[in-house]
């Protein structure tokens, strides 16, 4: 049996769900999310919780089992509280600035990185060199997020580069002298 899939969801009072077939719909304080879940599993909607079921327990309707009440779990989450990812960005004149729906980004480049922001995205700029991705979609802060950072990955030498507020940069010492 799978430990996440077996799980209820709980939810909160001022979330509502509708299940049309295999799509469902999360609506909530924040916002509303929909989903196409996979038709093998089986989802019922209960007064002050949702359950998953699996037909059987194959290898794929395992994992399609813990992943279809994770997909569900985060719609939930998503409406509810919403997401953050933290960034931070390290190095000598490399800095942040956000303008409608454009963040602006100074990385050392000769050039300055331009990027849009996808609908449902917001970046908020604190001291220029710290970023905070939140919204609603866990999957699209993490890849707006990923997106950001990709612009100048943490080097390992000096740490310089945008890298995750809770990452580590592993350091190497750099070359040594006669």
């Amino acid at each position: 049996m799978s430990r996440i899939g077996k799980l209820p969801i709980a939810i909160p009072s001022a979330v509502k769900i509708s299940l049309d077939g295999n799509t469902m719909t999360v609506t909530g304080p924040k916002g509303s999310l929909t989903q196409q879940l996979h038709e093998r599993m089986t989802i019922a909607v209960e007064t002050d919780q949702i359950k998953v079921a699996r037909p059987s327990d194959s290898k794929q309707d395992s994992a399609l089992h813990g992943l279809t009440r994770a997909l569900i779990n985060n719609m939930v989450v998503g409406v509810t509280d919403g997401f953050k990812k933290d960034l931070e960005i390290n190095g000598v004149g490399y800095r942040a600035e956000i303008s409608g729906n454009t963040l602006t980004l100074a990385l050392g480049y000769s050039h300055s990185v331009v990027y849009e922001l996808p609908s449902g995205i917001t970046v908020e700029v604190d001291k220029q060199t710290k970023l905070s991705v939140k919204g609603i979609d866990k999957q699209l802060v993490g890849s707006a997020a990923a997106k950001i950072r990709s612009y100048r990955k943490p080097e390992p030498y000096k740490g310089k580069g945008i890298k995750y507020a809770d990452e580590r940069i592993v350091r190497k010492a750099g070359k040594t002298g006669k």
